[in-house]
């Protein structure tokens, strides 16, 4: 059983059809926005996370009813054409993006912190991005990122 599904996807309108549990992430994917990655599929790593309404989600357990009438924004929302946004760019300056998998979910986690709260502190920062796992190095170049980011607001 499918259910119609309107929302808007990076500013784009989308009529979908989808059974209303099937995993927000599944849909997004399956438009071919790869950047929303599937880590622990759990809800425990971030790497699923997109903006639902501007607020971070695990998509990976949000179901695509919850999505109906929503604005949704992946990490492919992010930029303006070809021009980064200063968060993935912070995050490329400071080497905050490593193997990929974590760093969608890190970004926009980064990018929903500092929409409403500009100038956060360190710890601030370690509590918005406590969600998100990196498996690959420490979370000092990330948190750096997040950082210089603020600065450049």
């Amino acid at each position: 059983m499918t259910s119609r599904l309107r929302c808007t996807i990076n500013g784009t309108p989308y009529d979908l059809q989808a059974h209303p549990m099937t995993r927000l992430l599944d849909v997004i994917r399956g438009l071919g926005l790869t950047g929303t990655k599937e880590g622990c599929g759990e809800g425990e790593c971030g790497a699923c996370g997109v903006l639902l309404d501007g607020m971070l989600v695990n998509s990976c357990l949000t179901p695509a009813a919850h999505a109906a009438g929503a604005s949704i924004t992946t990490i492919e929302g992010l930029a303006s054409g070809d021009t980064l946004h200063e968060v993935q760019e912070a995050f490329l300056e400071h080497g905050g993006a490593q193997c990929g998998i974590c760093t969608p979910g890190m970004v926009l986690a980064a990018h929903e912190l500092l929409s409403r709260n500009p100038e956060p502190t360190e710890d601030e920062i370690h509590a918005a991005l406590a969600g998100n796992l990196c498996r690959c190095t420490g979370y000092l170049r990330i948190f750096e990122a997040v950082l210089e980011a603020s600065r450049r607001q």
